[in-house]
């Protein structure tokens, strides 16, 4: 092991001291934590980066004050993470449970800061900034003022023209014109899907899922008993709303997407231009090349009364089950809306699909493969939210019987655990069983867990648990503790997916099996990374600055002061970083350059620039997991009603 001399010749916070002699090679040592912090009686876990052996070395925690409050030894090697910095190790801090702000110091570098505190108080501020978040992205008339907005957007999507769905290429661009089928309809309101301007009913029926899934289970961190500056409530309220539009269940007929993400030779696309979204309604004047985005198409998902993609339909089924729940006592005209118009799309989905599922155009934008979990969760939620009605349904209900659905959503979680192995994934966008399995447990007790089901508990708690146990493995393979592989896709969003999962479970079983991985994976997402960044912008002191998202590009700063798009979540880390310069678009970082690009390792990147969206655009969906991860750290579940 070498001397304490170096340490001591280290600059703070992690800069390069050269040392004296050709022949030693420069010291970089780095200090990652969870930024947000950590909760007073939960596991509290910083990992150090070196590219010295540094078993041995003495660790401190100081606080606001200097004051040392904890010390500790730098035990074995967690592992490697790249040539640069071949040793990772991970220092334990539990005995430290006083509420107070902390740096954590180690051979010379100091950590950013971070909170010890109560659960609830820990996580206030970023449910607070998830709420934010979707208020910027809100879409239509009803935009909330900020200082990223200052105007609606959009407005022609009241009298939307629908067309049919045309034939594109990878890349979403199309041959000739679209074809219109006629009719308007309105399709105003929304969220706007990522850093552009889309909007999809794949993407934004499962933020509702979740969002609602949170409003119900935890009130007073995200719903009626809420502070006003964290209750997600009436945001739920406002996609809902937007769905509601978005299905004719009079007719059957859906329509998932609004406007266009290529263009051609002979219209522009969204992604073709670099704009605030109050410019759309009038961009370009009269010239025929931008009509396409002064007039947004609709596209319609099939004729009416045709079957409708399975996920589609399960994952719409869903938001309109937990809307009845929600609202059926506040606001019974609209619960009753809801739970007509999931009863009706659920029995429109094709349950026999087999091919491309239907996500939004191109299907590359979103590459869904499974689909009997969405079908699982739009039954649960329907039985549960018949079961909430009390024996008095709203009237014109194909089905009253909440057994009827339960049994439904058993045989869909059957055919999952049959059939998702290769296409399965933890929580996120593209499989929902990690929600899915949770609440079917919870209505199976909740109607008196009858015989006879598809699967059992028992069946769905261990498929729950072998997703689990196979991110610990994952986790046993990264040096800083991560249950999902860096060198993928939506990172950030299956992080908080998995502490969402290991917390579900822990709490059907009665068990404390996951409780330390929950907190862990949910630490990796803040800062507790090779990186040193939180992903969710605005939660912890580190966070990307130049986000790959038009408001804020051109309404914010571009150095992480504010305004920030607070609780946006990005992509994370990926297996590639993205480059492409559009015309409009704010250089940034402004003088440019790679600030992490030499932490990369394990064939992961993570660049912080306006241009990689694959590693910093947030959306809608990437952040959805992230409000359920900080509720079930903060508190426990309430009973369903």
């Amino acid at each position: 092991m070498r001397g304490r001399l170096l340490g001591a010749l280290a600059l703070a916070c992690g800069a390069v001291c050269a040392l004296a002699g050709p022949a030693l090679a420069a010291q970089e040592v780095f200090v990652r934590v969870d930024q947000v912090g950590y909760g007073a009686l939960s596991p509290k876990r910083a990992y150090l980066m070196s590219n010295f052996d540094e078993v041995g070395a003495p660790f401190t925690v100081a606080d606001e004050h200097g004051a040392v409050v904890f010390s500790g030894t730098v035990g074995a090697a967690a592992g490697s993470w790249s040539k640069t910095f071949p040793d990772v190790y991970a220092l334990d801090f539990d005995g430290l449970q006083a509420s107070g702000r902390y740096t954590l110091a180690v051979g010379g570098a100091v950590s950013p800061p971070f909170a010890i505190d109560a659960p609830g108080a820990l996580y206030a501020a970023p449910l607070a900034n998830a709420l934010s978040f979707y208020e910027n992205e809100r879409d239509g008339p009803e935009y909330v003022p900020s200082p990223l907005r200052d105007a609606p957007a959009h407005l022609n999507d009241e009298s939307a023209t629908t067309y049919s769905t045309p034939k594109a290429n990878r890349n979403g661009g199309f041959k000739g014109d679209l074809h219109s089928l006629g009719t308007t309809i309105d399709a105003s309101g929304g969220w706007w899907d990522a850093g552009d301007y889309l909007k999809f009913v794949q993407t934004t029926s499962y933020t509702v899922d979740l969002m609602l899934t949170g409003v119900r289970d935890f009130p007073a961190l995200m719903g009626a008993g809420a502070p006003s500056s964290q209750s997600l409530a009436g945001e739920s309220r406002f996609g809902l709303e937007w769905l509601l539009r978005m299905f004719d269940a009079e007719t059957g007929t859906l329509y998932y997407q609004v406007g266009i993400g290529e263009g051609n030779r002979t219209t522009a696309g969204d992604h073709d231009i670099w704009r605030l979204p109050q410019a759309d309604d009038g961009f370009g004047g009269e010239d025929p090349l931008y009509r396409y985005i002064r007039r947004r198409p609709v596209f319609r998902a099939g004729a009416p009364g045709a079957p409708i993609s399975p996920n589609l339909a399960g994952r719409d089924a869903a938001a309109f089950g937990l809307c009845f729940q929600v609202f059926h006592t506040s606001d019974p005209s609209l619960a009753g809306r809801c739970l007509q118009a999931g009863e009706r799309i659920f029995a429109l989905a094709e349950t026999k699909h087999k091919g491309r599922l239907l996500t939004a155009i191109p299907f590359g934008f979103y590459p869904e493969r499974e689909w009997r979990d969405d079908l699982e969760l739009g039954a649960t939620e329907l039985a549960l939210a018949l079961r909430s009605a009390g024996g008095t349904p709203p009237p014109g209900l194909a089905h009253t019987e909440p057994g009827f659905y339960l049994a439904e959503a058993a045989t869909w979680a059957r055919e999952y655990v049959k059939h998702a192995k290769r296409n399965s994934e933890t929580l996120n966008l593209y499989d929902v069983s990690g929600l899915a399995h949770y609440e079917l447990v919870r209505a199976m007790r909740a109607l008196g867990n009858p015989s006879g089901l598809a699967i059992d508990e028992t069946g769905l708690l261990a498929n729950l648990r072998a997703q689990l146990q196979a991110a610990q493995a994952q986790a046993g393979r990264d040096p800083s503790g991560f249950g999902f592989p860096w060198a993928a896709a939506d990172t950030a969003s299956h992080g908080d997916g998995l502490a969402v999962m290991a917390s579900e479970y822990d709490s059907l079983s009665g068990e404390t099996a996951f409780a330390a991985d929950a907190a862990r994976w949910l630490g990796n997402v803040l800062g507790a990374n090779a990186w040193g960044v939180s992903m969710v912008i605005g939660d912890g002191s580190v966070f990307p600055r130049c986000p790959s998202h038009q408001v804020a590009n051109l309404a914010g700063s571009l150095d992480g002061s504010a305004p920030v798009l607070a609780g946006g979540v990005v992509e994370g880390p990926s297996d590639e970083a993205s480059s492409g310069e559009v015309e409009g678009m704010r250089a940034c970082p402004p003088a440019g350059g790679d600030e992490y690009g030499r932490f990369d390792g394990g064939g992961s990147v993570f660049a912080d620039n306006v241009e990689s969206f694959t590693t910093t655009e947030p959306a809608i969906d990437l952040t959805a997991s992230s409000m359920l991860a900080f509720a079930w750290q903060a508190g426990t579940p309430a009973a369903l009603p």
